[in-house]
Protein backbone atom coordinates (compact mmCIF):
# COMPACT_ATOMS: atom_id res chain seq x y z
CA UNK A 1 0.00 0.00 0.00
CA UNK A 2 1.08 3.79 -0.52
CA UNK A 3 -0.20 6.84 0.57
CA UNK A 4 -1.83 8.89 -2.87
CA UNK A 5 -3.93 11.98 -2.75
CA UNK A 6 -4.46 10.85 1.01
CA UNK A 7 -5.73 7.53 0.54
CA UNK A 8 -3.84 4.50 1.20
CA UNK A 9 -3.89 2.84 -2.76
CA UNK A 10 -3.85 -0.96 -3.46
CA UNK A 11 -0.92 -0.60 -5.96
CA UNK A 12 -1.30 -2.23 -9.81
CA UNK A 13 1.80 -3.89 -9.95
CA UNK A 14 3.24 -5.83 -6.78
CA UNK A 15 6.75 -6.59 -6.30
CA UNK A 16 6.94 -10.48 -5.61
CA UNK A 17 8.97 -11.08 -2.74
CA UNK A 18 11.26 -13.79 -2.41
CA UNK A 19 12.48 -15.87 0.47
CA UNK A 20 16.39 -16.03 0.97
CA UNK A 21 18.01 -18.08 -1.56
CA UNK A 22 21.39 -19.79 -0.62
CA UNK A 23 21.37 -21.97 -3.94
CA UNK A 24 22.25 -20.02 -6.69
CA UNK A 25 23.17 -20.67 -9.95
CA UNK A 26 26.27 -19.11 -9.63
CA UNK A 27 27.95 -19.86 -6.30
CA UNK A 28 31.57 -18.98 -4.91
CA UNK A 29 33.58 -18.22 -1.68
CA UNK A 30 34.07 -14.74 -0.58
CA UNK A 31 37.39 -15.03 -1.60
CA UNK A 32 35.96 -16.01 -5.49
CA UNK A 33 33.92 -12.93 -5.43
CA UNK A 34 37.09 -10.62 -4.18
CA UNK A 35 39.29 -11.89 -7.22
CA UNK A 36 36.44 -11.22 -9.64
CA UNK A 37 34.74 -8.05 -7.97
CA UNK A 38 36.40 -4.20 -7.46
CA UNK A 39 36.46 -3.88 -3.58
CA UNK A 40 33.19 -1.62 -4.33
CA UNK A 41 31.22 -4.01 -6.04
CA UNK A 42 32.15 -6.42 -3.74
CA UNK A 43 31.27 -4.03 -0.96
CA UNK A 44 27.98 -3.27 -2.61
CA UNK A 45 27.03 -6.46 -4.03
CA UNK A 46 28.55 -9.12 -0.86
CA UNK A 47 28.03 -6.91 1.70
CA UNK A 48 25.07 -5.07 1.26
CA UNK A 49 26.60 -1.73 0.94
CA UNK A 50 25.81 0.94 -1.43
CA UNK A 51 27.79 3.35 -4.11
CA UNK A 52 27.48 7.06 -3.36
CA UNK A 53 24.49 8.88 -5.49
CA UNK A 54 25.38 10.03 -9.30
CA UNK A 55 29.14 8.52 -8.77
CA UNK A 56 28.19 5.35 -10.71
CA UNK A 57 28.79 5.35 -14.14
CA UNK A 58 25.37 4.60 -15.24
CA UNK A 59 23.33 6.53 -13.00
CA UNK A 60 23.15 9.22 -15.89
CA UNK A 61 23.88 5.88 -19.28
CA UNK A 62 20.99 6.48 -22.01
CA UNK A 63 22.21 4.04 -24.60
CA UNK A 64 20.23 1.47 -25.60
CA UNK A 65 20.35 -2.54 -24.43
CA UNK A 66 20.68 -4.84 -21.74
CA UNK A 67 21.98 -4.03 -17.78
CA UNK A 68 23.74 -7.67 -16.73
CA UNK A 69 25.04 -8.09 -13.47
CA UNK A 70 28.43 -7.11 -13.19
CA UNK A 71 29.07 -10.50 -11.39
CA UNK A 72 27.72 -13.39 -13.14
CA UNK A 73 26.51 -11.43 -16.28
CA UNK A 74 22.88 -12.31 -15.98
CA UNK A 75 20.12 -10.79 -18.13
CA UNK A 76 18.92 -8.12 -15.16
CA UNK A 77 17.08 -4.40 -17.06
CA UNK A 78 16.26 -3.28 -19.84
CA UNK A 79 17.11 0.17 -21.27
CA UNK A 80 13.74 0.79 -22.67
CA UNK A 81 12.58 0.67 -18.30
CA UNK A 82 15.30 2.88 -17.32
CA UNK A 83 14.00 6.59 -16.41
CA UNK A 84 15.74 9.32 -14.30
CA UNK A 85 14.26 9.16 -10.98
CA UNK A 86 16.69 11.99 -10.14
CA UNK A 87 17.71 9.67 -7.04
CA UNK A 88 21.86 9.80 -8.59
CA UNK A 89 21.34 5.64 -9.46
CA UNK A 90 20.04 4.14 -12.02
CA UNK A 91 16.35 3.69 -11.81
CA UNK A 92 13.88 1.15 -14.04
CA UNK A 93 10.00 0.96 -13.47
CA UNK A 94 10.36 -3.16 -13.86
CA UNK A 95 12.79 -5.90 -14.48
CA UNK A 96 13.82 -7.44 -17.81
CA UNK A 97 11.55 -10.41 -16.53
CA UNK A 98 10.20 -11.96 -13.21
CA UNK A 99 12.85 -14.15 -13.06
CA UNK A 100 16.16 -11.65 -13.31
CA UNK A 101 15.70 -10.73 -9.79
CA UNK A 102 14.90 -11.86 -6.02
CA UNK A 103 13.31 -9.65 -3.58
CA UNK A 104 13.39 -9.90 0.10
CA UNK A 105 12.85 -7.40 3.19
CA UNK A 106 15.17 -5.56 4.43
CA UNK A 107 15.24 -4.13 8.16
CA UNK A 108 18.76 -2.65 8.50
CA UNK A 109 18.79 1.23 9.50
CA UNK A 110 15.57 1.45 11.63
CA UNK A 111 14.36 0.70 8.16
CA UNK A 112 11.58 -1.46 6.28
CA UNK A 113 12.77 -1.41 2.35
CA UNK A 114 12.97 -4.47 -0.05
CA UNK A 115 16.30 -5.53 -1.11
CA UNK A 116 17.07 -6.57 -4.74
CA UNK A 117 19.85 -9.17 -5.40
CA UNK A 118 20.38 -10.94 -9.23
CA UNK A 119 18.62 -14.17 -8.82
CA UNK A 120 21.41 -16.02 -10.37
CA UNK A 121 24.25 -15.45 -7.86
CA UNK A 122 22.66 -13.51 -5.02
CA UNK A 123 24.59 -10.26 -5.71
CA UNK A 124 22.66 -7.39 -3.96
CA UNK A 125 21.67 -5.18 -6.64
CA UNK A 126 19.91 -2.03 -4.47
CA UNK A 127 16.42 -1.60 -3.50
CA UNK A 128 12.84 -1.37 -4.92
CA UNK A 129 10.65 1.26 -3.90
CA UNK A 130 6.69 1.97 -4.52
CA UNK A 131 7.11 5.73 -6.20
CA UNK A 132 8.17 4.95 -9.75
CA UNK A 133 6.39 5.68 -12.68
CA UNK A 134 3.34 3.99 -15.05
CA UNK A 135 2.98 1.69 -15.69
CA UNK A 136 4.20 -0.53 -12.42
CA UNK A 137 4.45 2.81 -10.16
CA UNK A 138 7.98 0.78 -9.14
CA UNK A 139 11.45 1.71 -8.74
CA UNK A 140 14.14 -0.62 -9.07
CA UNK A 141 17.36 1.66 -7.50
CA UNK A 142 20.45 0.05 -8.44
CA UNK A 143 23.92 0.53 -7.29
CA UNK A 144 25.90 1.30 -11.15
CA UNK A 145 28.38 -0.40 -9.45
CA UNK A 146 26.72 -3.92 -9.91
CA UNK A 147 25.63 -3.49 -13.12
CA UNK A 148 27.33 -3.89 -16.47
CA UNK A 149 26.10 -2.97 -19.84
CA UNK A 150 25.57 -4.81 -23.63
CA UNK A 151 24.32 -2.25 -26.46
CA UNK A 152 21.80 -3.19 -28.89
Amino acid sequence: MFLLGGCLQKPKYAVTTSPANTNFQVSKTNQEWKEILSPLAFHVMREQGTEKAFSGKYWNHKKGGIYTCVACKNPLFSSKAKFDSGTGWPSYWAPLSKKSVNVKKDYSYGMVREEVHCSACGGHLGHVFRDGPEPTRLRYCVNSVALDFKEK
